[in-house]
């Protein structure tokens, strides 16, 4: 038997109200739309309108100012502490002029063809007794005499000289070794005689010098020295005598300039 049409919409109203949980009456859904529609092509999210930087571009700022500052404090700490650097540089340039290496100008032709004005080499100070061969730099032994200026004074001219800012009173000399303590030397003809013993000198080129010499004994604590270039030489025997051992500066062993003649002396 069919129910009353009454009956039947009562029903689905209860079933409405159990689905929606109030006694309002539901709104038609929009079956094109559905109950929550996608937003519009303008809508943008809440957190582009947020004021301030994001915070990531936060931390990047804050970063570059730290760096900055890092930056101008790095620098700030060189300036301070460049004066005590260029202290320290001058105390081992004087240092190693004093005890070790030291580099020398030749001024003249006296020991040519192996060393030429202009060039420039290194001595090794700390080197052992001197043998015969040996290419010596060492200080006039005649010096001229230097006026009193005192413990102080005479301190800050020694200062002076090592750092270069002050010229020696008196020029070095740049030589070869020839004879030794206690032996006796002699040159006749051009030829060397060590002890009566015809010496070879391979270093020697050009027009040789006919004139002789000695023979003469090296005193103790003394060396006989000769230039390369005989026939221009101011040396033992002429003008230098023999060299007291204590004036020897030290050993030349390389050409550091000019740099096509850059190499090791024997």
């Amino acid at each position: 038997m069919p129910r009353p049409p009454a009956t039947t919409n009562r029903r689905k109203a209860r079933r409405v109200e159990r689905r929606t949980g109030s006694g309002e009456p539901a709104e038609a859904e929009d079956p094109t739309t559905g109950p929550n529609p996608p937003p519009t092509s303008d809508a943008r999210p809440a957190d582009v309108f947020a004021a301030g930087p994001r915070p990531d571009a936060a931390r990047a700022l804050v970063g570059s100012k730290q760096e900055k500052a890092k930056d101008g404090g790095g620098a700030l700490a060189f300036l301070r502490e460049l004066p005590v650097l260029i202290v320290v540089a001058f105390a081992l340039a004087l240092v190693l002029k004093t005890f070790l290496i030291q580099a020398f100008f030749i001024p003249s032709g006296s020991m040519e063809p192996t060393l030429e004005p202009g060039d420039r080499v290194l001595v090794m100070k700390a080197f052992d007794t001197p043998e015969r061969g040996d290419i010596v730099v060492f200080e006039d032994p005649d010096p001229t005499r230097q006026p009193d200026r005192g413990v102080v004074g005479g301190f800050l001219h020694w200062l002076s000289e090592g750092l270069g800012f002050a010229r020696p009173a008196d020029e070095d000399f740049i030589k070869r070794v020839i004879g030794l303590p206690g032996e006796t030397v002699e040159i006749r003809k051009g030829k060397l005689y060590v002890d009566g013993v015809l010496t070879p000198e391979p270093y020697l080129t050009g027009r040789p010098d006919r004139r002789d010499y000695g023979p003469q004994t090296v005193p103790e604590g003394t060396l006989f020295v000769l230039g390369d270039n005989r026939l221009n030489s101011n040396d033992s025997r002429f003008g230098l005598g023999f060299i007291p051992r204590d004036k020897v500066v030290g050993e030349a062993f390389v050409v550091i300039w000019p740099p096509s003649r850059i190499g090791w002396l024997r």
